[in-house]
């Protein structure tokens, strides 16, 4: 890794509370001044994440999606002696404000549908995604819960659906405001791309909508359509395809958002509290399936 940056690494950051990805501070007056490094044990659970974080970088820089630039990866850590991925920085920070603008909803959507212009076939390290975060089974947290009439509802809703998968297009696979780096309203770049692949634009616009909704309410989810809708080249989405996907994301969340709740308050919002997310999640939900239903 040292020989593709070209620089001795003078000081390491680390970007979740001790553990990685790091920052790596370099040396020498080259042209990077910090890249980002993802490690892990080779042939564990993260090899298929990193192929895919890796693929995901490629085609984002080919179609000039904001997001990090690969500089280099060690699958099988031949060359490191780890699992690695290294990677450009980008710029900013991922901090959620309590009160947002209208500016910084319509902007996610933009930022989505700009992921959302690249066709893309499910292949090798970019397979097909039929919902936001595909590695965690949400159906088994809901069995080992409470039943709930809200969530059987939303179940047999996506059963009885019409076929809302249509044609695939690159999508994140994770993208919530987290995922998000900011300077001030401006979206500087996408990070994270480990759950990426080829899916239905829905899959990052309805995980945009839920996430949106929980951390400020309806009105944030209605206008990360609408900048959305400003930017995808695909006229209006059809109502119940929008609603379609809401459902599939409100499923992609656990039963009992307390579980979330230190990734929502790491962002910066320790005003939020599980009972008002959980509240914020269902109410998003159900106005999904009065939508859907219609």
């Amino acid at each position: 890794m040292a020989s593709v940056v070209g620089s001795a690494v003078v000081a390491v950051e680390e970007l979740r509370d001790g553990a990685g990805p790091w920052v790596l501070r370099l040396g020498g007056g080259g042209q990077l001044e910090s890249v980002v490094l993802r490690t892990g044990e080779p042939g564990s659970a993260l090899s298929s994440q990193f192929e895919t974080e890796a693929a995901a970088l490629v085609v984002a820089a080919e179609h000039g999606v904001a997001a990090p630039r690969l500089l280099a990866a060690d699958f099988d850590g031949q060359a490191t002696g780890t699992l690695a991925v290294l990677s450009t920085v980008v710029p900013g920070h991922s901090r959620i404000p309590v009160r947002p603008t209208a500016e910084r909803m319509r902007a996610l959507g933009v930022a989505a549908a700009s992921l959302h212009a690249v066709p893309l076939a499910p292949g090798p390290g970019l397979p097909l995604r039929t919902r936001p975060i595909a590695d965690m089974d949400f159906a088994a947290l809901r069995r080992a819960h409470a039943p709930s009439q809200l969530f059987e509802a939303a179940e047999l809703a996506v059963s009885q659906a019409a076929d809302h998968c249509g044609e695939t297009v690159l999508v994140h696979g994770d993208l919530w405001q987290g995922n998000t780096l900011w300077d001030g309203d401006t979206l500087t770049g996408i990070v994270d791309w480990d759950a990426a692949g080829a899916g239905h634009y829905g899959v990052d616009l309805g995980s945009l909508r839920c996430d949106a909704a929980v951390f400020f309410g309806q009105r944030a989810a209605a206008e990360v359509l609408a900048g959305w809708r400003q930017a995808a080249d695909r006229g209006a989405p059809d109502p119940h395809v929008v609603a379609y996907w809401d459902v599939v994301a409100s499923l992609s969340t656990p039963p009992d958002m307390a579980g979330w709740l230190p990734a929502l308050t790491g962002q910066g919002r320790p005003d939020l509290d599980a009972q008002t997310v959980t509240t914020r999640r269902d109410t998003f939900l159900r106005s999904a399936l009065r939508q859907l239903g219609e």
